[in-house]
């Protein structure tokens, strides 16, 4: 998915240009991610602080269709 489209889905998200390692904080699982997925990743950790249901549900929906495998290291 281009970055246009996920500022789409994710209003007032940042994409950089750099994959990373993100780690499951419970399992310490770690994956790499692609940008747009590290962007998503850490504003569904943002709706999850702040309370926001719904957006978190479309985050964690996005991944499943996205990176179904990150999905199971991160959030499932």
């Amino acid at each position: 998915m281009k970055t246009k489209d996920i500022k789409k889905l994710f209003p007032g998200i940042t994409v950089y240009s750099e994959n990373e390692m993100v780690t499951n904080p419970f399992s310490g699982v770690s994956i790499e991610l692609k940008p747009e997925e590290v962007a998503v990743y850490d504003y569904l950790k943002g709706c999850e602080l702040v309370g926001d249901y719904e957006m978190l549900r479309k985050c964690i929906d996005w991944f499943i269709d996205t990176n179904i495998k990150a999905y199971m290291v991160l959030l499932d």
